[in-house]
């Protein structure tokens, strides 16, 4: 075949138009287009004859591969934009949401002042002033102090004004601040490096251990239960007539929960629950503290209805594996009575927040509802028989690309599940961090590795991989990933707090010793004749 009879215009349809003709929506050429393009070029360089002794034919050999190279560049570029689109969207609406924030705050002053300066006429010029300076002062000590549960407990919806002024609904408020040894610390959260005189030091530490004090007392009480077991439910019948008896608070459960009591007594009308999603989204407006009867699914199925701020969790221990649940529910008046007291040990839990880009999506508009998870994502290769094929980036800088069963991004919460079965390690949960751990690759040398908090994640399914590939999200919500399909994840800005029985460290090891039996074995002998030197 003669060079001169070869035309690339003929072998792609449209030239070099295919390459560089931009989408009129999105910027990009179609990406069906790119993949059949790449293919015919395939095609033609496995159908060319090329002779050592024809130049000509080699140039054109090399100029197709250049061609292919650049398709296939254009297809990466498409879904890097894809993601860089989607965190630039998250950005914005967490800064819309915050300004939102802001002005209900400054909104709300106002009327209070206004209603004020109504009653007490004799105060009207002094009254707004002290109160706009008490909210400066609160603010100013927030950010000097500690974390305030204002800025733990909010969402980016705008909450309704009846429910705000409303007594009974009104949120219990507390602080949260740094503490080491038993000693509370009134250092700064994000003082953590000085460079003084040339040199640099670490003041304080983002994992020290964290203080939960109330600032006013709670009033709403959420209990969530494991379903299908009658010792759980016997104990949730007995934990509600005593908080409600003994301490005066609202209770919310589930529906299903409320049917239950109902059937069991109609002493429990005063429970209260939701009814469909838009109530569940305000839950964290009205609930003060969240507590579960279960294991640590449970503490995994409370996260995941709060897909914003997360409220206290007190988990107590009703399942098989507890390294969530700390409190023994035999006790559970003495733990309840300290918790409502305070102030309480907490472990600020990571979460990951995954975004799902689809390659067919054609804006940023049909981008899927971001995804909280507690434990990990897992990319796995469903029931195909061929190696998952995962290229992985790390803030847009190339990774690996993943050839075995599939890829765990886990939080340091969840290094003690599907990560430490795959061979990940185990990290304490304060240690800010997301665990890289593959699945059965097919490499001698591919180990785990812990990258800090700050990156984000991308594993992207290559156009050429033989089979789609599959997500779930703390063992739920399963979907599909095809080629040229994408799955970010980052840091979320909501943690779920946890209450600890001593303190987060000593909560850990004691996970680790009861529930694994961490490093048992029998003690070594000693010599029974004292050793000659």
């Amino acid at each position: 075949m003669a060079p001169s009879k070869l035309n690339p215009t003929d072998s792609f349809g449209h030239g070099d138009a295919g390459v560089s003709r931009p989408h009129s929506e999105n910027g990009f050429g179609d990406s069906l287009s790119l993949l059949q393009s790449e293919k015919a070029v395939q095609e033609i360089l496995q159908q060319t004859p090329v002779h050592g002794s024809d130049d000509h034919l080699i140039e054109f050999s090399e100029a197709l591969r250049t061609v292919a190279k650049a398709l296939r560049q254009a297809a990466e570029g498409k879904a890097a934009a894809q993601a860089e689109a989607a965190e630039w969207k998250r950005r914005f609406e967490l800064e819309r949401a915050r300004n939102l924030r802001l002005e209900n705050k400054e909104q709300s002053f106002k009327e209070n002042n206004s209603v004020s300066e109504g009653g007490r006429l004799e105060n009207s010029t002094s009254q707004p002033v002290l109160l706009n300076q008490e909210h400066e002062h609160s603010n100013r000590a927030c950010l000097e102090h500690g974390i305030c549960s204002h800025e733990v407990l909010q969402d980016a919806k705008d909450v309704d004004s009846n429910m705000v002024n409303n007594k009974i609904m009104k949120k219990a408020s507390f602080k949260l601040s740094w503490r080491c040894k038993g000693e509370h610390s009134d250092q700064h959260k994000h003082d953590i490096v000085y460079f003084e005189r040339g040199n640099i030091t670490t003041a304080e530490r983002s994992s020290k251990q964290i203080s939960l004090k109330w600032e006013s007392l709670p009033q709403t009480v959420v209990i969530l239960t494991k379903p299908n077991s009658n010792s759980v439910q016997i104990l949730c019948a007995q934990m509600v007539r005593w908080l409600r008896e003994q301490k005066k608070l609202n209770i919310y459960v589930e529906p299903r929960v409320r049917a239950q009591l109902l059937t069991e007594s109609s002493y429990f009308s005063f429970v209260q629950t939701w009814k469909d999603e838009k109530e569940i989204l305000l839950l964290h407006t009205k609930v003060d503290l969240v507590v579960t009867l279960g294991g640590d699914g449970t503490v995994l199925w409370a996260a995941s209805i709060f897909k914003g701020p997360v409220p206290p969790i007190v988990p107590f221990s009703l399942g098989s594996l507890g390294f969530m649940t700390p409190f023994h529910s035999e006790h559970y008046k003495d733990y309840l009575d300290s918790v409502l007291r305070g102030p309480i040990s907490i472990t600020l839990r990571n979460r990951l927040q995954c975004h799902v880009i689809r390659d067919a999506a054609k804006n940023e508009i049909e981008i899927e509802d971001p995804i909280l998870v507690l434990n990990e994502v897992t990319i796995d290769r469903g029931i195909s028989s061929y190696l998952t094929n995962l290229e992985c980036y790390c803030d847009n800088s190339f990774v690996t690309c993943v050839q075995g069963d599939g890829l765990i991004l886990s939080t340091t919460s969840g290094s003690t599940a599907y990560s430490l079965a795959a061979g990940g390690s185990m990290v304490h949960p304060q240690v800010p961090g997301i665990l890289f751990t593959p699945i059965c690759p097919h490499s001698l040398s591919f180990r785990p590795l812990i990258l800090p908090e700050h990156v984000t994640l991308r594993v992207q399914i290559p156009f050429n991989s033989r089979s789609p590939a599959w997500a779930s999200f703390d063992g739920k919500d399963r979907k599909q990933l095809a080629p040229g399909d994408a799955l970010v994840c980052s840091m979320a800005p909501w943690p779920v707090p946890t209450a600890c029985q001593v303190d987060s460290t000593d909560d850990f090891f004691r996970s680790i010793h009861d529930g694994l039996h961490w490093n048992l074995r029998k003690t070594q002998s000693s010599f029974d004749v004292p050793l000659d030197v």
